[in-house]
């Protein structure tokens, strides 16, 4: 061993795990989380590590039985601490944000709590934990540093998030996220493209914006058209193949940004319009300020602009006092809309909000008919949609960790340009995540297309080159994917890995 290689590895100071539930904006903030740990002299522990030093826990608190979740797996850490002397636990986020000394009177063995304002302040309440030998808790009530000001550790060489803002200024009654993250602040428009700009320099050819209510960026600064004019200077910026957005809000979703997107060639044809009900007497009990008609205007609209786009969108059932007659409403717009893909859940209360307080609650034997009937059409619906694409000839961003079942049948996968999975025959030439395939479609499913044929060309790219650069570092410069909810993944999916900028957006 060199001295340089002893000097590093006394700078160690030990192992950490991230571990993310919820929306694309925590996935965010656990890179932002792995950066500040990293520049506190941490490293990533393997996969295949029992427990790694540091635990970090990134909760959510829209997700139904999130604090039953978080103490489930805070339990099964308790035992590991007490055999290893030295390992710290902090909870972030959301619920962290929300429940505070409880989490520390439930879980003793946790050494710090931090909210959603002050990521930034994890190593320094981690240190002060272990010099003082007791639990650190930590909430800020308003923003001390803009998400995108701290240190990264991207989990993905060729894709990346890019935060426009943070925060909800909306008021919608099932949903506590505005309570946890505040108001809207916006970034400026300099300080994001800047961002974008050193990302396409380290390789990256994708770029997701990010925001609660995205498109109504610009309403901090001033400028209502803030938006739409990010997207076209997103288009100016060399080496920049694909930008996506999420999550919008229809109320905000004006007709400057549809033309935007038809516009700028690297902004993709595909829209995550999250509509939560078909019903206008339930939109208003859910305080979203849109009906029926101005959601199907713009999905009108877009289709005008952007024949090719695939859209998706987030639905609750059950809300409180829907009625058939309700649910049928919703069903008339999955069927008007035709969405290539549809979010659903079945309405939960959340403590906090004014919804877990309405009358006629339904019962949860409706909530799952209703739900059922809604998963088999719009399962009926995405088969069609997807069956439309059966003959075209696509160009595929090879993606990473995608494909379960890639090995087994010598299959690669990527994303379309309206972000729709396929599953393509491995070419005999090298193909890297980041690279780009062109390919022939020969058979749909509901949830992704299949390539059979040889691909007809691959395009090598920066990104792959970063992906290569990436993979043949030191291990522990290497990152192990981001557990989101439950399940693992790799990079970002572009959209959507979870839903809305909270989920419920």
């Amino acid at each position: 061993m060199s001295s340089s290689d002893r000097g590093q590895e006394a700078d160690v100071k030990g192992t950490y795990e991230v571990r993310t539930f919820g929306c694309q904006m925590n996935v965010h903030d656990s890179e932002r989380m792995a950066g500040l740990l990293e520049g506190a002299g941490y490293v990533r522990a393997p996969q295949s590590a029992d427990a790694a030093d540091v635990v970090v826990f990134n909760t959510c608190a829209v997700r139904e039985n999130a604090d039953n979740r978080l103490y489930g797996n805070l339990g099964q850490l308790a035992p590991k601490k007490a055999a290893r002397p030295g390992m710290q636990i902090a909870v972030g986020g959301c619920l962290a944000q929300k429940d505070r000394d409880t989490i520390v009177e439930k879980a003793p063995w946790v050494d710090v709590v931090f909210g959603t304002h002050n990521v930034g302040k994890l190593p320094v309440l981690l240190e002060r934990a272990r010099l003082q030998n007791e639990a650190q808790v930590e909430i800020a009530e308003s923003l001390e540093a803009f998400p995108s000001t701290l240190p990264t550790r991207r989990e993905s060489a060729y894709a990346a998030w890019v935060s426009v803002s943070v925060g909800c200024n909306n008021t919608c009654t099932f949903c506590i996220v505005p309570q946890l993250r505040g108001k809207e602040k916006d970034r400026r428009p300099g300080d994001i493209l800047a961002e974008i700009e050193a990302l396409v320099d380290e390789g990256v050819s994708e770029i997701t914006l990010l925001g609660q209510n995205v498109n109504a960026y610009g309403s901090d600064i001033g400028d209502r058209e803030a938006f739409s004019k990010l997207l076209r200077a997103c288009g100016r910026i060399d080496g920049l193949e694909r930008v996506r957005f999420t999550s919008p809000h229809p109320r905000d979703f004006t007709d400057d940004v549809i033309a935007a997107m038809a516009a700028t060639p690297n902004a993709m044809p595909q829209l995550h319009m999250p509509l939560q009900s078909g019903s206008s007497r339930v939109l208003k009990a859910m305080r979203r300020s849109y009906r029926q008609e101005r959601f199907l205007g713009i999905i009108e609209k877009v289709r005008a602009a952007i024949p090719e786009a695939a859209l998706s969108t987030d639905i609750i059932v059950g809300f409180p006092g829907e009625t058939e007659e309700d649910f049928a409403e919703t069903l008339h717009v999955v069927r008007e809309a035709r969405f290539a893909q549809a979010f659903t859940f079945q309405y939960s209360k959340r403590p906090g909000t004014p919804a877990a307080e309405m009358p006629d609650q339904i019962p949860k034997k409706v909530v799952q008919e209703r739900y059922e009937r809604l998963v088999a059409l719009q399962e009926e619906i995405s088969w069609e949609e997807n069956k439309k694409q059966v003959g075209r000839t696509l160009e595929l961003m090879v993606a990473e960790g995608e494909g379960r079942k890639d090995d087994a049948t010598r299959r690669l996968s990527g994303r379309a340009p309206d972000n729709r999975l396929v599953h393509f025959t491995r070419p005999e030439e090298p193909v890297r995540p980041g690279d780009v395939v062109t390919v022939d479609i020969t058979y749909a499913a509901p949830h992704h297309l299949l390539a059979e044929g040889p691909a007809r060309g691959v395009r090598r790219t920066r990104a792959g080159d970063a992906w290569e650069r990436r993979t043949s570092a030191p291990q522990e410069q290497q990152g192990s994917g981001v557990m989101l909810g439950l399940p693992t993944v790799g990079a970002p999916a572009p959209l959507p890995a979870a839903t809305g900028g909270c989920g419920l957006g």
